[in-house]
C-alpha cells in the first residue's frame, strides 16, 4: 500500500510560535508541517528565519493559515500572504470567507488566485458552517466562477461532515481542483447550527484522532485522490491537555494518523 503523505497541521498547536512549528514537523513522522502567519508579528525577517530553519531542518511545507475574506475593500495583507507562502515554499495557502457577499468573495478570491499565478501557490477555499461559504455547493459556485490554476477546493472531514456533505458530493469535485485536504475525526453529533459558539467550540475543541469518533471519516477517504496529501487538522482540548509538550503533541498525532490510515 502506498504511503499516505501527512502534514502537522498548524491547528494543532494553536500556542506554538513559527519557529516551535518547524522544529514540531521536524521531530514527528509527518511528511511536512503548516505554519500559521499572523499579521500583527509576521515581518520580512519572520519570513526569512522560518525558510533558513526550514531549510536547514528538511522540513517541506504543505500550507500556510489563514487568507481570511473579509466584507468590505479588499485587504492587501491576503495579497501579502500570497507572496510570504511563495517566499516559504510552501504549496498552499487556506483561504475562508466571512463576507455574505458571495460577489465580493468570488471577487476577492479570484484577486488571490490571480496574485498566485506562477508562484507555485495555490489558493484553496475552505467551506464550512463556521464561515459565510458554508457548504461544498457554495465553494463549488465560487470556484466556477474564477478563473486560473491556483485555485483549489479544500476539504475539512469536520465542516464536510457538519455542513450536510455526500461522499457523492467529493467524488464529483474535478479533480483539478484538489490539492490537499484536511482530515479529522469527531463525535458523530454535532452542535446546534444556529449557535455560533458552539459551532466555533467544536472545531477548535472537539475534534478526535482518525478512527477514534463518528464522522464519516472513511468516505471522505475513499472518496478523494489516493494521491492527494493530507494535513491531519486533530485541533482539540483533551490533545492540548494531554500533551502540552508541543513534540509530544506532534508525534502522537502522527502515530494515531499513520495507524488508522495504514490500518484500514
Amino acid at each position: 500500500m502506498t504511503r499516505r503523505l501527512i502534514s502537522l497541521a498548524a491547528g494543532i498547536m494553536p500556542e506554538a510560535t513559527p519557529a516551535q512549528l518547524i522544529e514540531c514537523a521536524a521531530a514527528s513522522d509527518f511528511d511536512f508541517g503548516g505554519m500559521w502567519i499572523e499579521k500583527d508579528s509576521w515581518t520580512p525577517a519572520t519570513t526569512r528565519a522560518i525558510c533558513e530553519q526550514a531549510r536547514d531542518a528538511g522540513v517541506a511545507l504543505l500550507d500556510c493559515e489563514v487568507a481570511w475574506i473579509m466584507p468590505g475593500a479588499p485587504d492587501p495583507w491576503l495579497t501579502e500572504l500570497v507572496h510570504i507562502t511563495a517566499e516559504l515554499g510552501a504549496r498552499n495557502l487556506l483561504c475562508v470567507s466571512s463576507d455574505p457577499d458571495m460577489a465580493a468573495t468570488t471577487a476577492k478570491f479570484q484577486a488571490l488566485v490571480d496574485a498566485a499565478a506562477g508562484t507555485g501557490v495555490r489558493v484553496n477555499l475552505e467551506f464550512g458552517i463556521f464561515t459565510e461559504v458554508k457548504t461544498i455547493h457554495m465553494a463549488r459556485a465560487v470556484l466556477e466562477a474564477v478563473e486560473g490554476e491556483a485555485k483549489a477546493l479544500l476539504v475539512d472531514t469536520l465542516h464536510w461532515a457538519r455542513s450536510g456533505g455526500t461522499a457523492e458530493d467529493l467524488a464529483a469535485i474535478p479533480r483539478e481542483w484538489l490539492s490537499y485536504c484536511q482530515p479529522c475525526d469527531a463525535p458523530a453529533d454535532g452542535p446546534d447550527t444556529s449557535n455560533f459558539d458552539a459551532i466555533i467550540d467544536d472545531a477548535i475543541n472537539r475534534r478526535m484522532p482518525l478512527g477514534q469518533g463518528g464522522l464519516p471519516l472513511a468516505a471522505m477517504v475513499d472518496a478523494l485522490p489516493d494521491h492527494l496529501p493530507m494535513a491531519i487538522e486533530g485541533r482539540s482540548a483533551t490533545l492540548r491537555n494531554a500533551y502540552p509538550d508541543l513534540v509530544e503533541r506532534a508525534r502522537k498525532c502522527a502515530r494515531t494518523s499513520r495507524a488508522w490510515l495504514e490500518g484500514r
